[in-house]
């Protein structure tokens, strides 16, 4: 089931995707289940917002794609916390600074939180997703090698692009994830390539944090990250989900 977070010039709604339509719910899905109204509205007529804002926290999981055959599989995942002001939805600009270094770009699969997690089991750790999305982990990647400064450099304001719907009947083992700049394929992988499931993601992540409906895991991009510079179209398309698209700007 495909659900959508939208406006059609007032406050947000969720649907149900339905070929071209949307079939309006009631309410949010994660916290009121999946009523509808008797409201359908084209999706053209539309426009798609990032399908949850998350509540508590954006997780973002770093380097776990191989990016030699030599990388230590064996250690525990890195994550670094990015505050929900980062995150925008399709067709909105990325804002990059100025101050920040090179910027680059993270096509990833985005695990979406459904019900409280803490100290969960790998075994019963997909039974607390709600559904998947398409995110771009945006990174001042100078600043990443400065100590202390991993929150900076993915915490920018419109630094966690998501969307453009929440795919809640998706296998997250082997999805294909493709970034396009311009046009131009910068990087194609696969969920396979993880060195972290998103049951152990989730399950290590839940030992540290306890997580909250609504909150986002990013799972990671695969190797050959690319810079990017404002005026261009970042395309991050993962089968089974969708394509998210954000042009680059300079930040004011």
């Amino acid at each position: 089931m495909k659900i959508a977070r939208f406006s059609t010039g007032g406050d947000p709604r969720f649907g149900i995707v339905d070929g071209d339509e949307i079939v309006v719910l009631e309410g949010d899905p994660m916290f009121s289940g999946f009523d509808t109204t008797e409201e359908r509205v084209p999706i053209s007529a539309v426009r798609l917002l990032a399908p949850v804002i998350p509540r508590s926290k954006v997780i973002a999981v770093e380097g776990n794609y191989p990016a030699n055959p030599d990388d230590d599989t064996d250690a525990a995942p890195l994550l670094v916390l990015k505050p929900n002001t980062a995150v925008v939805g399709p067709g909105d600009p990325i804002l990059l600074p100025t101050d920040a270094g090179t910027i680059v770009h993270e096509g990833e699969l985005v695990v979406v939180i459904g019900r409280i997690a803490k100290n969960v089991a790998e075994a019963d750790a997909l039974d607390h997703v709600f559904g998947y999305t398409v995110g771009n982990d945006v990174t001042a990647i100078d600043l990443m090698a400065e100590p202390g400064q991993q929150s900076r450099a993915k915490g920018y304001d419109t630094f966690a692009p998501i969307g453009p719907i929440i795919e809640t009947e998706f296998d997250p083992q082997n999805a294909t994830i493709t970034t396009r700049v311009a046009g131009e394929t910068r990087l194609a992988g696969t969920t396979a390539e993880m060195k972290n499931t998103v049951a152990e993601l989730v399950a290590f992540a839940s030992s540290v944090f306890t997580l909250l409906p609504g909150d986002i895991i990013m799972t990671g991009s695969p190797a050959g990250r690319g810079e990017i510079e404002p005026g261009q179209v970042v395309e991050i398309g993962i089968g089974g989900i969708g394509t998210l698209g954000n042009t680059t700007r300079p930040r004011p």
